[in-house]
Order: C-alpha cells, then sequence, then structure tokens
C-alpha cells in the first residue's frame, strides 16, 4: 500500500532546493565573469580561425562560467560588437558543449556534506575582503555552495517518491528515449539551465528513482532546451548574432538526432568505465554509481559530437548563411548603434570593448562629414549645405546611444583602469560629437555668409584650404584607425603630424596677406571667410590630435585639455 505523500514537504523542498541551485548559479556565474572578464577578452581576442583552437577556447570560457548559455550569449554579444565573425563562433560553440560537461563532473562528487563550509567561507571572503577580485572570488565559493546545498534539499525532498506508486508509474515510461528527451528539453528551456536539469537527474538517479538510460535521455534533451537561452539572446541582434544561435540549435538537435538511438548502448558504456561500488546494493549502490555515469555520458555525448564536426565548421557557417541571409538595412537601422549590447553589461570589460567599436562607428560618420564639409563650404549651394547640416543629426543620436551605454556601464563594479577607460571613451565620443558640431554649426554657418555676401574664393586659395583639409582629413581618419586596432604607434603618427600642419598654416598665411594686399572687390569679406574655414579645421586638428593623445597614454585621462609645452615638444 502506498503511504501518504506530503505534497507540501515534497514540492517546496523541490523548488526551494532548485531555488537554491538556480540562484546560486546566478551568483557563481556573475562573480566569475566579473573576475576573470578581461582574461575571457583576452581569449577571444587571440582566437584564430583554427578550428581546434576555437574549440579549446569554447570549453576553457565555458568552464570558467559554468554555462554553455553564458557562452553562447557572450558569442553573440561579441559578434553584436564586431569582435568575432560567425564562422569562428562555430568551433567556440561546440567547444562550449564540452565546457558545460565540467558542472556535471563536479556535481557527480559527493560534495552536498561540504556545502554550508562553503557557503560559510564564501560569505565571508565576499563580505570581509578588502580587494575586489578575492570578493567576487569568495562569492563563486558562495554560489558553490548554494548549488550544491539545493541539490541536497532537493535529494532529500525526493526520498518519499521511492515508494509513490504514481511517480514510479511516470519514471517507468521515460523508457523511451525520445519522451524522455522530450522532458529535459521543456523542462530545461522553462528554467533556462541545463546545469539545474542534469543536477536533478544526478540526483534522482542518486535516489534510484530514474533508471540510468533514461536519465541520459533527459540530458539528452537538455541539451536542446538550453538553445531557448541564446534564442532570446539574439532577438532585435544583427543577423550574424542570430546566425549563431541557429548554429548553437542545429548542433545540438544533430548530436540529440545521433545519439537518441543508441541511449541504452551509451548507459552500457558508461557502466562500463565508470567507477563501481560492486560491496554495495540496492539504493546505495545507484548512490555510489549513477551520479558519475551521468556525468560522464554527458561528457561523452559533447565531446564524440565534436569530434563529428569539427571538420565540418566552415559548411556549416555557409549553410546557416544560407539559412539566415543578410537583409537591407533601412535608414533608420544604418545609423542605429550597432554594438551596444545589454547583454554585455554583466562583463564590463567586454562593454567597454564593444563602446569603443561604436565609438570607431561615429567616428566614421564624422569622417563622412569632414569630406563633404569643405568642397561644400568653398563653392557648396544652399541645398548642399543643408545635406551637410543633416548629416550631424545621426552623429548626435549615436553620441547620446553611446554616452547612454557608457553611463549603464559606469554602474558596474570597476576596477580603476576600467574607470579610467571608460572616462577616456566618454571623452573621446565627446571629441568626436564637437568635431561634428564644429562642421555642422560653424562651417555650414560660415558658408552660408559666404553665400550672403556673394565671396566667391579665387582657385589658388582654395586650392590650399583643400590641401589643409586633406590633411586634418588624414589625421582624423588615422586617429579612428589607432582606436580601431588599439595601435599606440598610429596615435604617434597623429601626433608627430603637428609640425607639418604647422609649417602648412604659416604658408597658408603668408599666402592669405598676399592676397589681403590685393586690390580686389569684397577683399576684407572673402579674407573672413577664408580665415573662418581655416581656423575651424585648425580646431578639428586640435582636436583629432586629443584624441590620438588619449591612446598614446593608454587611455589614461589627462588633467587638460592639452598636455603641457614640454609633453608637446616631446610629442
Amino acid at each position: 500500500m502506498t503511504e501518504p505523500l506530503d505534497h507540501f514537504a515534497l514540492w517546496a523542498g523541490l523548488f526551494g532546493g532548485l531555488a537554491l541551485f538556480l540562484f546560486g548559479m546566478d551568483l557563481m556565474t556573475g562573480a566569475l565573469k566579473r573576475a576573470v572578464g578581461d582574461y575571457m577578452k583576452e581569449i577571444l581576442a587571440k582566437l584564430t580561425r583554427n578550428r581546434l583552437m576555437a574549440v579549446g577556447v569554447g570549453a576553457l570560457v565555458t568552464g570558467l562560467v559554468n554555462s554553455s548559455s553564458v557562452t553562447t550569449v557572450i558569442l553573440v554579444g561579441f559578434i553584436s560588437a564586431g569582435l568575432l565573425s560567425m564562422a569562428q563562433s562555430v568551433g567556440v560553440i561546440m567547444g562550449a558543449n564540452i565546457g558545460s560537461t565540467v558542472t556535471a563532473q563536479i556535481l557527480a562528487f559527493k560534495v552536498t556534506q561540504y556545502a554550508l563550509p562553503m557557503i560559510t567561507i564564501g560569505m565571508l571572503i565576499a563580505f570581509l575582503a578588502k580587494r575586489d577580485d578575492w570578493r567576487e572570488y569568495g562569492k563563486v565559493l558562495l554560489g558553490f555552495g548554494l548549488v550544491f546545498h539545493g541539490m541536497g534539499v532537493m535529494s532529500d525532498a525526493m526520498l518519499p517518491l521511492r515508494s509513490y506508486t504514481p511517480f514510479i508509474d511516470f519514471i517507468t515510461n521515460l523508457s523511451n528515449p525520445l519522451a524522455a528527451a522530450a522532458i529535459g528539453a521543456v523542462f530545461t528551456a522553462v528554467i533556462q539551465s541545463s546545469a539545474a536539469t542534469t543536477g536533478i537527474v544526478i540526483v534522482l538517479s542518486g535516489q534510484g528513482l530514474m533508471t540510468l538510460e533514461a536519465a541520459i535521455a533527459v540530458a539528452l534533451g537538455a541539451n536542446i532546451g538550453t538553445c531557448a537561452t541564446a534564442g532570446l539572446a539574439v532577438i532585435g541582434k544583427p543577423r550574424e548574432a542570430v546566425r549563431t544561435a541557429v548554429v548553437h540549435v542545429l548542433f545540438n538537435i544533430a548530436g540529440v538526432i545521433i545519439w537518441i538511438g543508441f541511449v541504452p548502448e551509451l548507459a552500457n558504456l558508461v557502466r562500463a568505465i565508470s567507477p563501481t561500488a560492486e560491496n554495495l546494493t540496492g539504493v546505495a549502490r545507484a548512490a555510489a554509481e549513477a551520479p558519475r555515469q551521468v556525468a560522464n555520458a554527458h561528457t561523452i555525448f559533447n565531446v564524440v559530437n565534436t569530434v563529428l564536426f569539427i571538420g565540418f565548421t566552415t559548411q556549416i557557417a555557409r549553410f546557416v548563411e544560407w539559412l539566415v541571409p543578410d537583409r537591407p538595412l533601412v535608414e533608420a537601422e544604418r545609423f542605429a548603434p550597432r554594438y551596444l549590447d545589454e547583454q554585455l553589461l554583466g562583463t564590463p570589460s567586454i562593454a567597454l570593448d564593444a563602446a569603443r567599436h561604436e565609438i570607431v562607428r561615429l567616428g566614421g560618420f564624422v569622417r563622412d562629414m569632414l569630406d563633404t564639409a569643405i568642397p561644400a563650404a568653398t563653392s557648396g549651394t544652399r541645398l548642399q549645405l543643408e545635406q551637410l547640416e543633416a548629416m550631424d543629426r545621426p552623429v548626435d543620436a549615436l553620441h547620446r546611444a553611446i554616452i547612454g551605454y557608457l553611463r549603464k556601464v559606469s554602474l558596474s563594479n570597476l576596477s580603476t583602469d576600467q574607470s579610467n577607460l571608460l572616462i577616456a571613451l566618454i571623452n573621446i565620443a565627446n571629441d568626436l560629437e564637437h568635431i561634428g558640431d564644429q562642421i555642422a554649426t560653424n562651417i555650414v554657418a560660415s558658408s552660408r555668409k559666404r553665400i550672403d555676401e556673394n565671396v566667391v574664393m579665387s582657385q589658388p586659395t582654395a586650392a590650399a584650404i583643400a590641401e589643409l583639409h586633406g590633411k586634418v582629413a588624414e589625421a582624423l581618419a588615422e586617429a579612428l584607425r589607432s582606436l580601431d586596432q588599439e595601435d599606440p604607434a598610429r596615435a604617434a603618427t597623429v601626433r608627430a603630424m603637428k609640425q607639418d600642419l604647422a609649417e602648412m598654416l604659416e604658408e597658408i598665411a603668408r599666402h592669405q596677406i598676399a592676397r589681403l594686399q590685393a586690390d580686389e572687390p569684397r577683399r576684407l569679406m572673402t579674407y573672413a571667410r577664408e580665415i573662418e574655414l581655416i581656423e575651424i579645421l585648425d580646431d578639428i586638428f586640435r582636436t583629432t590630435r586629443r584624441i590620438a593623445r588619449t591612446q598614446i597614454k593608454g587611455f589614461e585621462v589627462a588633467p587638460s585639455d592639452e598636455l603641457s609645452p614640454a609633453e608637446e615638444t616631446a610629442t
């Protein structure tokens, strides 16, 4: 006869333990991302087209953050931020699935007895440590303790199910691998954690409540369900990011399709290679053997899938590019932020890099304005001036978006270096916006006066101003390349252009004095308009050199807008 089941105790223990597990995972993952975020950026920055290295990077990063979903979300952000291509991400996704098995292997150890000490020690470190990195490591330990304690709570809550007939009948029906995989996929999609699903499976199999075959099938389904997180992450993202999520889905679904018919064989394999406890029987033996068997099955599944597909990363990338083609951008999308992904805010070092890419893009719009400015200023019509003025509107909008994003980054717990970088990026964005304003306001206003006063610049003067404009445009382009490539040598080249520009300005000044002496109508008005353009271009060059100086100093913020005379001479 079935004993009455205390439903409140069962569900309170099950969901309470699951809540502790998920909270611990979230705490641990967030702390790890903050603690090793800079290393993750460096690792991914060194990623090459070598598919094996990509797999290794994916496995390493996922092993660090204990979540393949988090790695995929980070990948989506990296692609949105222009740090990786979709083709590079294929190998990383394969490696991420291997890295996710680290969590299952850890959970298979009998560590629940150490959960409370880990929580105690982790909390003390997190609250008492003086250094930021030690506080994050304390949170990691605290998160691990909560994960293990949550598993222990779920395990204790499920003990009465061993003699509960309806549950036994339900588990018996899970002998169908497809049904078990479907349950694993749906449950994982709902809670958005394949690690939690694997943890519950380990608990159930360790209690003798689930056969190894059913546990493996549910774990296989969890690999499909975990794709839901990446799917949600790409909503509203560029097509390259959407393709990454599609790769994740296709890879995991293909792997499950391959293995779903061989679940019994996989179960026999892990029984043969996993440690045994022949001195035990019944539930005690299941508790000793099943967790490691489930973890090993999870590892074998992901490693073999990677080996099978690693040779086809190029073909997979091409197929997904065909499946998710590019679509033409409307005008509003062309000027909308491309790299400012909210998903990256949890990893400030990567979010700052995304902002840097967006600032380079902002600089591209400003450079287009500068290229258009002087032809319109020296001989353009009112319509051309209106078009030049309109080019500043998307610059202003993108500048506001960048500053808003950096404000959100500033709310994170930043290191000193990250704070300095954030301030420097804000200054560079402001400088670029200032150049846009100089063009849209000052050059346009001066040019309208030229038209109103019926001023016509001479060919030699227009040529001299065009040459000066070319030098300033070259400096801005080089400063933007320096920012894009993080290359101080290019920035130094911009700083070194000061002497050439000074000589050019001196030559133009002599030319202007000679022209001022000429007995021509409207000579004073013409001189005023010419000098205005020259002074504006000189101001734009000074602002460009300030951008370059910030990069030379390693994104350290200088106390004033210009270097001291001694520093100017040295540079």
